[in-house]
Parts: structure tokens; sequence; C-alpha cells
């Protein structure tokens, strides 16, 4: 028989530890995040309907985006055994420099809209973290003042090709002054992507406020009193607009964008060039051969043409046709630190985040950002120890294994 005997309070003591309390609702929220999934539920709380759909959503029906999520999801990895992972080194070259990892922040336009720190909170988060931040042609924070939050940081500019081309290179000049080194210009928007969330939430420049719309909002105290105290919302690169993203794009935007533009920019800017948006290992073969010195598989998050094809799929034939021509980088779907290793396994150089980086910017602004990166970092470092990677060098098709739900039809 066992014997028992009531629990004495100097035996409880060295068993019990009583969490310290936090006072900061903002912090309790971050800390609490685990995950970036977690992040997301932390945004969709504290952030009104219509910003938070315009940085979680996607074109119609959505399955572009839920397709690529699941192809990182449904990746089986392969561990290697009996290798030192005592230090996991995460740093690698992109374009000619050293980033602290593998990925970059994505181009995201309206961000201010979604937390008042907007731009300027990625670019300085991005700085401190020793990775690149990629400024939106629909960013909310002017080009010049990105430059100064991001200090000695990389930077860089997504340039949407306007019809009126003198308007695309002045942007372009200011680019180049205030020390961005690369231009990504994105090739897969002809005409702007239905995206029904916005259109059903009334998301204009500025925004649109429906009894819905504030109604939405009143619960939200702190977004409601940042919307108010700070500067006007604006496109900072762009003059004023009253109408929807959708017709700003579709007023704005050449749809006659060609091979012959491609070499029209290279003849104008002096630093790198990058190509956003490929979707098709003809057209990766195609561009590569102009000379510039990336792509990126890209369907744009899901927000442009819906059922197009996973990037993530796309990757290991691309890389293995091109990937010695060009840099060979990947986007949408990534929602941990895992997706970007297994990116990386199947040769991407480098991965750009942006979903990812805006759930953190919502749920807490700058602090969001940094917990957002600092969840990325931490997931990858791990995975790579488990995989037996120390290095990124050491990661490779053989660690990773694609498997597939949509299988075409012969």
């Amino acid at each position: 028989m066992t014997s028992r005997r009531l629990p004495r309070p100097r035996d409880l003591a060295p068993l019990l530890r009583f969490k310290r309390p936090v006072l900061s609702a903002k912090r309790r929220r971050l800390e609490s995040a685990l995950t970036i999934h977690d992040l997301r539920l932390a945004a969709r709380r504290v952030t009104p309907r219509a910003p938070f759909d315009f940085g979680d959503g996607a074109a119609e029906g959505e399955l572009s985006l839920q397709r690529a999520r699941q192809a990182f999801e449904d990746v089986e990895f392969h561990p290697t055994v009996l290798h030192d992972v005592t230090e996991v080194d995460t740093s690698r070259e992109v374009l000619g420099r050293r980033s602290s990892h593998p990925f970059a922040i994505a181009p995201i336009g309206f961000t201010r809209m979604m937390h008042s720190d907007g731009e300027r909170a990625g670019a300085a988060a991005a700085a401190a973290f020793g990775i690149p931040f990629t400024l939106s042609t629909m960013g909310t924070t002017s080009i010049e003042d990105v430059a100064a939050v991001s200090g000695e940081g990389r930077r860089w500019f997504q340039l949407y090709l306007w019809k009126d081309r003198d308007r695309s290179m002045a942007l372009v000049e200011r680019a180049r002054d205030a020390g961005y080194d690369t231009l990504l210009v994105t090739v897969d928007s002809a005409v702007a992507g239905a995206r029904l969330r916005d259109v059903r939430n009334g998301m204009t420049i500025p925004p649109t406020l429906t009894p819905r719309t504030i109604l939405n909002a009143i619960p939200r105290p702190r977004w409601w009193f940042d919307l108010l105290t700070t500067e006007p919302l604006a496109f900072a690169s762009l003059d004023r607009w009253s109408g929807t993203v959708a017709a700003l794009v579709d007023t704005m935007f050449d749809p006659s964008l060609g091979y012959e533009d491609l070499e029209w920019i290279r003849a104008q800017w002096p630093g790198r060039i990058v190509v956003k948006g490929v979707q098709s290992l003809h057209d990766a073969r195609r561009i590569a051969a102009t000379g510039v010195d990336g792509i990126v598989l890209s369907n744009h998050g899901g927000r442009q043409l819906d059922r197009a094809p996973v990037p993530f799929h796309l990757l290991p034939q691309v890389v293995r046709e091109v990937g010695d021509d060009v840099e060979v980088w990947v986007d949408t779907g990534v929602m941990s630190g895992a997706d970007i290793v297994a990116a990386v396994a199947l040769g991407a150089r480098n991965v750009l985040v942006g979903r990812a980086y805006v759930y953190g910017l919502m749920a807490g602004g700058r602090a969001g950002v940094d917990r957002s990166l600092e969840l990325l970092s931490t997931q990858m470092r791990r995975t790579m120890r488990l995989l037996g990677a120390a290095s990124l060098d050491d990661l490779g098709p053989h660690h990773v294994r694609q498997l597939r739900r949509l299988v075409p039809i012969e």
C-alpha cells in the first residue's frame, strides 16, 4: 500500500512557479503568439475588418492562396542524423550582399491602413534584423522616409510600370537617389485581381467610413485613435486617389507591358533587377535570358489570378533549368520558418515574406514585426538542427519531398 500524507507548503514551493503578470495588452498578445497563425488571430482581434481583410485576403475564391499554403503543409522532411548542429548559420549572400536570413520582407501596399506604423515599422525591423525590406509602389510611406528609418539597412523598390512611363521613371530615380539597390519589377498585374473581400468592405483610399465600418472599428479603440491622430492615409508615391485599389490598378497600370520594357528599365537603372510574378518554366527561361539578376516565382500572394500555379511546386524544375543563370526566389503561402527551410532546400536563393510580416504589424506595430521575424528565425534554426543542417549550404533536395494533392489529369 502507498502511504499518503497531507502536502506541506514547503514541499509545494519548489514545484510551483507563478508567471509574473504582464500589464501591457500588446506585450501579452505578442508574447503569447507562438506561431505566425497566432499572430494572425491576434491581428484579427485588434484590427477592423476592412484593413484586416485587405492584408489577409486574396482574389475570388482564394484558391491560389489556399493551395500555396497547403503545398508547404504537405512537405515531408527527411532528416540526416549524426551531424554537429551546435551552431547554425542562417546567413547567405543575396544579390551580392550578405543577409542574416534567406528571406526578405515582400512589397505590400497600404500598410498604414493596417497599422499606423506601416512601412516604417517593417523597414526599421528588417534593418535591425539584417534582412532587406521592399517598398511597394502602392506604399503609404514615402521612398525617402523609408530610407531614413532603415538607415544602413538594405532596401529594395517594387515597381509597377504605369502607362505614363515618365512618372514610373521618376519613382525609379527617387529610389536610386535614396539608396535602394534593387528593383523588383512586378509583371503579373495587367489588371487588378477580383479581391472580393475589399469590394464587400468598401476598401478605398481614404477608407470609406460606412456605418458598418464604424461599428466594426468601435470595439478596436487603439486602431481608431491611431487613424484619427496620424497623417491622412494616401499612397505616398502617387497622387491622391478617391476610388478603390482595384480601380487605381486598372486606371494607371499598363497591360501592354512587354519584354522590351525590361530592356528599357535595364538601360536606366544602375542596380539589380528582379522580375516578380513568374508562373511557368517557359517564362522563367525567357526572362532569365534577358539578363535580369533574379526572378520571383509568385502568384502575387493569390491576389491576382485565382487557381494560378503554386509557386513552391514550380521551384525545383525552375531551379534546375535557370538556377545557374539567375537567382530564383519564391513567395506566396509562407507561414513558418520551416516553409522557408523547405524552399531553400529545393533551391530558392531567397524567400519573400508578406502576410507573415503584416500579421505581426497589425498585431503590434513595430514590436509585432519584430515578433514575426523572431518566430521565423527560431523556427528556421530549429528545423535546420532537426534536419542535421548546420548551414543553408547543407540543405538540399534530399531533405524535402513535395507531396502533391493536385495531380494533373493527362
